[in-house]
């Protein structure tokens, strides 16, 4: 038993006749119960952070089919996708398709990240289109609503993490994060003007 004794040993004061001489007493301190609350503090302390894991969204990686050629594999099919434009002062830009005709602009709209009125609702009716493709034999089983997420360079960190946050809301299962054209930046002033002549 661990224990501390602080009795003091020697002469003390030499008393006169008649006064009574104090019993000296001695301190004993146990310190047996300190170990005892100083391992369950470490297991305490052990318990809670493996509770404290990090939360990290997962990425499920495309499946590459082995007798694909390699230049279809990367091919999205224009009525399945959905591209998505992240720019300034956290507006979204949107077009159906993949844009990659240069003299064509799309029909770009303009959103938020609002609960109403916001991508998510463009998401859930791109979803739903496919869906609708799918069971009219438009589309094969395999076919998938895709978004296409590209920030420009004067969006935010935050609108990154919001856009993915919707796909996992949405569980888009295939979605890509893809550098914005010089071409899709002027179409978004060209809609930025002409919503600012509104």
């Amino acid at each position: 038993m661990a224990e501390m004794d602080t009795s003091s040993k020697g002469g003390g004061h030499k008393k006169g006749p008649g006064v009574k001489k104090g019993k000296k007493l001695s301190t004993r301190i146990d310190l047996t119960p300190m170990v005892d609350l100083g391992f369950l503090l470490i297991t305490f302390f052990m318990f809670t952070t493996t509770l404290a894991k990090p939360k990290t969204m997962e990425i499920n990686m495309p499946y590459k089919d082995p007798n694909m050629k390699v230049e279809d594999q990367n091919k999205i099919k224009k009525s399945v996708a959905l591209t998505v434009l992240l720019s300034r002062n956290h507006r979204v830009y949107y077009y159906e398709g993949i844009g990659d005709d240069p003299n064509v602009a799309p029909d770009m709209k303009s959103t938020n990240f609002s609960q109403k009125n916001g991508i998510r609702d463009e998401i859930i009716a791109k979803k739903k289109m496919v869906d609708d493709m799918k069971r009219s034999g438009s589309l094969s089983a395999k076919d998938e609503a895709t978004i296409l997420i590209k920030p420009d360079t004067t969006s935010t960190y935050s609108d990154l993490v919001n856009i993915l946050d919707e796909m996992n809301i949405n569980d888009v299962k295939v979605y890509a994060i893809i550098d914005i054209s010089d071409l899709e930046q002027g179409w978004i002033k060209e809609t930025e003007a002409a919503n600012a002549g509104r």
